[in-house]
């Protein structure tokens, strides 16, 4: 069993899962509107400082969506040679672009390191904060949990789901695991044997 994900592996994977199958055959996007953008960020608190006064603008929207846009598309990457989400496989942002929009949204709001080491026997930990006078903006805080999640070890577990529809991205937690969770393997399983079943009919 792996360690649990860290906190900017938990946000960057949200961050991605924000598309997702609508359960309906096609893609839903959580961040459609500000208002999903708004309530997105109530359900992840600690994100932003004072996140619970946060009401997203189209102005934040649409910087958080170009966050992730850029996350998927590194995602895409990373889980080369595999394939990507069917999702968003054919518009996918070409690397240097992603890049590019990346690391610069992070550059929004300017950090410093920080070291916290809660107890001798736990390891110091380095978290980046806000440069003093500096006020956290969220596709900053994103595009920040995203770097630190792809230059971590958690990045080598990434994987895209294939289950028929689903269009998520995961964490490996066992060598075996080949889908995001048990009903896509179901349904990978069930369209196997339908397509063995309709060849040999």
């Amino acid at each position: 069993m792996q360690d649990s994900p860290g906190r900017d592996t938990r946000i960057a994977l949200d961050l991605a899962l924000t598309v997702r199958h609508d359960g309906h055959g096609s893609v839903a996007d959580d961040l459609a509107d500000p208002a999903g953008l708004t309530a997105w960020v109530m359900e992840h608190p600690g994100i932003v400082p004072d996140g619970e006064g946060f009401t997203a603008d189209a102005s934040a929207l649409a910087a958080a969506r170009d966050v992730r846009a850029a996350a998927r598309a590194l995602f895409a990457r990373a889980v080369r040679p595999g394939e990507p989400s069917p999702a968003d496989a054919a518009r996918l942002l070409p690397v240097p672009e992603a890049l590019r929009r990346l690391n610069e949204a992070a550059a929004r709001t300017p950090t410093v390191p920080v070291l916290a080491w809660a107890d001798a026997a736990a390891a110091p930990v380095v978290r980046a904060a806000p440069a003093q006078g500096a006020r956290t903006d969220l596709a900053a805080a994103l595009a920040q949990a995203v770097i630190g999640f792809l230059a971590g070890p958690d990045r080598e577990r990434l994987r895209a789901c294939h289950a028929p529809r689903c269009v998520r991205y995961f964490l490996k937690e066992h060598p075996r695991q080949e889908w995001c969770k048990p009903s896509c393997g179901n349904r990978a399983r069930v369209a196997r044997h339908q397509e063995r079943h309709g060849r040999t009919a």
